[in-house]
């Protein structure tokens, strides 16, 4: 059965997507909602130059879920950070699934009135992080639940990449509609892969982040407790040279396993014995792990749950740093 699917916000990310997306034979692209003009037309190109036909184009998603009722059986969200919360609702009232960009929201109460909605409605919502959706990442989670590792002592995760230059001028960082800045952007991936393979509330934390000029945050530092024990660093560093990478390693009593923020790459070592390095693909694995979610194939594997972890996390980022890295305990009350 082919998945009829609406698109929120088709800028680059979305159109990136798009060349997958569109060529796949079991889903198709009927419409697309975006307040810039140029930037539909580039998407409509894209799905038209993957062998899709070209969908149909609305100036915002109000009109888009208003003119597409009942005719869809999906929605992608990929809007700006600050918008992701009332588009995540408009659509799942709307009575759709969803596949949302990352992420999820930017604060602990949006998370929570997405918590309720899903509940209420039923509705499949999958969290597009490229991470949290990786067969590594699953397979991670499963043998550390099967005590295959031990337990968990403690995680040192890091990312960089040269955001400060790439995204100059552009809304991620402007702190109106970004919600934050290179933490909250490139490093939420490294939060979120930390969040799921943890597996774990976070209890307390301090953190420092530097702005270098910018309005938002460019370097973040954070030291963490989680409530199973295990200890968590975060080094997030968005003014280097050309390119973007992660390495997160994981240490448990019985193993050592790193792997990079988006579940492209994993290592493991098991009572000193090392297996083959892994690797996935990840560009077109949110579309095929959404898929297979909503026809109960498999497990959700980016929930909205760890989705409100990742935001109690940032939250506290947020009151930590601007307190010059004042211990914040987090308060994970029944959901």
């Amino acid at each position: 059965m082919v998945l009829r699917l609406g698109v929120i916000g088709a800028g680059l990310k979305a159109a990136d997507y798009a060349r997958g997306w569109a060529a796949m034979s079991d889903v198709e692209i009927v419409a697309t909602a975006e307040v810039s003009i140029l930037s539909r037309q580039r998407f409509g190109d894209v799905v038209e130059a993957a062998g899709g036909p070209r969908p149909l184009e609305y100036p915002d998603a109000e009109a888009m879920l208003k003119a597409q009722a009942g005719k869809m059986d999906a929605v992608y969200v990929s809007t700006p950070h600050v918008f992701h919360g009332a588009n995540a609702l408009a659509v799942i009232e709307a009575g759709y699934d969803l596949l949302l960009e990352k992420p999820m929201v930017t604060t602990v109460d949006e998370a929570l009135a997405l918590v309720e909605a899903e509940k209420r409605t039923g509705k499949t919502v999958v969290i597009a992080f490229q991470g949290g959706l990786s067969p590594l990442v699953h397979d991670t989670k499963d043998r550390a639940r099967r005590g295959d590792f031990g337990d968990l002592v403690s995680v040192n995760a890091s990312i960089w990449e040269g955001w400060a230059k790439n995204y100059a001028g552009q809304w991620k960082q402007n702190p109106a509609i970004s919600g934050g800045g290179f933490m909250f952007d490139t490093g939420a991936h490294m939060m979120n892969t930390v969040c799921v393979l943890a597996d774990s509330e976070f209890a307390r934390l301090s953190a420092f982040t530097n702005n270098r000029g910018l309005k938002v945050d460019l370097v973040c530092a954070v030291a963490a407790r989680l409530s199973n024990g295990a200890l968590v660093t975060f080094n997030a560093a968005g003014d280097g040279p050309p390119g973007c990478e992660s390495a997160i390693t994981f240490f448990y009593t019985k193993a050592i396993i790193r792997i990079d923020a988006w579940g492209k790459w994993r290592e493991v070592s098991v009572e000193g014995v090392a297996e083959p390095r892994e690797e996935s693909e990840i560009r077109d694995t949110p579309m095929h792990t959404f898929q297979a979610v909503r026809d109960g194939k498999m497990a959700n594997p980016s929930t909205v749950a760890n989705g409100l972890r990742f935001a109690r996390l940032w939250d506290a980022i947020k009151a930590s740093a601007a307190r010059d890295g004042e211990a914040i305990a987090i308060e994970t009350g029944a959901a």
